[in-house]
This record gives structure tokens, sequence and C-alpha cells, in this order.
């Protein structure tokens, strides 16, 4: 078993109003991800900033190559999302 995990902070660019706002923010991001590379994602840091996040990916396969990549996809769709912007990542597999 392979499990590869993956943190990353954002900048919210939409610059939510509130803590509500930001949720609603990534309460969408995050169930767009995990519908469509089938990963746990959650928020896992930076709950109390307003414009900034930090959310935790997790994907566990019985290949390191497969997670990898799976990891890769998500980090390049978060990329190309016009709403955030990365302001560092980390990979980690194990």
């Amino acid at each position: 078993m392979v499990v590869a995990t993956c943190r990353v902070d954002l900048h919210l660019l939409e610059e939510p109003q509130s803590l509500k706002g930001k949720r609603h923010i990534l309460r969408g991001l995050k169930d767009r991800i995990r519908n469509k590379f089938e990963v746990s994602i959650a928020e896992v840091g930076d709950n109390h900033l307003w414009q900034r996040a930090s959310l935790g990916v997790a994907c566990v396969s019985n290949s390191k190559e497969h997670a990898n990549s799976v990891i890769s996809k998500v980090l390049d769709f978060l990329e190309r999302e016009r709403e955030i912007d990365i302001i560092e990542s980390s990979v980690e597999i194990l």
C-alpha cells in the first residue's frame, strides 16, 4: 500500500468578506477535486484567516507511480483555478 499526501497553501483571490464566504469557496473547490480525482481532501490550516487556506490531499494506491500521478494532476488542476493562487505545496509519498 502506498499513500501520497500533499499540503497546499493557498491565497484566495476573490477575497471573501467572511469566514462563511471562505468556506463557500473552499467547499466548491474541494468537491470538484474529490469528484474528479477520487482523493481525500480537507482544510488543514489557516482556518481563522479569510484570504488564506491550507488544504491536505491524500491518495491511497497500490502503486507509487499512480499515487504520484494523481497528486500531480490535483496540483495541475489547482494551478489552473482562477479563484486561487498557490503559495506553497509539498508532496510526501509513504
